[in-house]
């Protein structure tokens, strides 16, 4: 495989502002066709963000028999249906986070993945980033006892009446949009499902939770998560532990001026800086290497999806 050729279903934001930069950064692939209901909105963005070509339809993209993998930054309630089709076509998939709605939706699509020719993940893409790496690295030598809680935030301000995010047929909503980061956060460092839940919510005019606060309980560990459109923008994460902390200044999407310390008896102890490279570049270009044969898959839809879809139900 010379490299791998990807096909987009639609023209979302989070495709021209994290995935084709992801995707130029990472190398190793092109992004050779966006499909679009709107032909000439195809076309535009096409041009505006160096994709090959533009079509109508996001069918004309699954039925491409040149198009390797697929990624789906369409709706929330839109990403089981098309995620299905692309699979069954024989694509790898990357669907954009959550990966369904309910439980329920997740284990029928993962049931197309497990048969699938090319995997399927759910766009979770800072398990791949190196500041993760070490974060777990930590935790496993003991740099703060046994975990057993984590603070995570994730805030924004969402303006805009007309923003899909505040539309309920289309699975809108603070907890679906960023509170499954801190969800899919937590049961990636406790290493295990959640057994119980439960949130409370405010509910904007659209009738989508605007903000989320919750707990998950781990057997042992909890999560303490907080999320909203409502609030300035943080990301921050704070993992408490039987012998310190560990804060994180941005889990999901670092920066280079972003940091995680190790805290002991109240102060700093280690300090680690995320160093370059953008999340998304870090999971295309695992996805290229599986695809080309190089590596195995990691974190997959198959192996983690279905548990943050349960913990989402937990909280809903």
């Amino acid at each position: 495989m010379s490299g791998v050729r990807w096909g987009i279903l639609g023209t979302a934001g989070i495709a021209a502002r994290a995935f084709l930069p992801g995707l130029r950064e990472a190398g190793g692939g092109t992004a050779a066709v966006v499909a679009g209901r709107d032909l000439a909105r195809a076309e535009a963005f096409a041009g505006e963000n160096g994709v090959g070509r533009a079509v109508r339809g996001y069918e004309a993209v699954i039925e491409d028999p040149d198009i390797d993998a697929v990624y789906v930054p369409l709706p929330n309630a839109l990403h089981a249906p098309w995620t299905i089709a692309a699979l069954e076509a024989g694509k790898a998939v990357l669907c954009e986070k959550p990966l369904c709605l309910t439980a329920t939706e997740a284990e029928s699509v993962i049931d197309v993945a497990r048969r699938s020719a090319r995997p399927l993940w759910e766009a979770f893409v800072f398990p791949f980033h190196p500041q993760t790496a070490r974060l777990r690295e930590l935790l496993e030598q003991g740099a703060i006892g046994d975990l057993r809680e984590i603070w995570s935030s994730f805030h924004f301000q969402l303006e805009g009446a007309e923003n899909i995010r505040f539309d309920a047929a289309l699975g809108g909503g603070a907890l679906y949009d960023v509170g499954c980061y801190s969800v899919r956060l937590a049961q990636l460092l406790f290493g295990r499902e959640a057994v119980a839940g439960h949130a409370v919510t405010v509910k904007g005019e659209a009738g989508v939770d605007v903000e989320t606060a919750g707990v998950l309980e781990f057997d042992p560990g909890r999560l303490l998560l907080s999320c909203s459109f409502d609030l300035p923008f943080t990301t921050y994460a704070r993992l408490v532990g039987t012998g310190g902390e560990i804060r994180l200044t941005n889990p999901f999407h670092p920066k280079p001026h972003d940091v995680m310390e190790v805290w002991r008896e109240e102060r700093p102890v280690q300090r680690h800086e995320p160093g370059e490279g953008s999340t998304f570049s870090f999971g295309i270009r695992h996805i290229h290497e599986v695809l080309r044969g190089e590596a195995e898959p990691r974190h997959t839809a198959v192996d983690d999806s279905l548990g943050t879809a349960r913990a989402l139900d937990l909280l809903r």
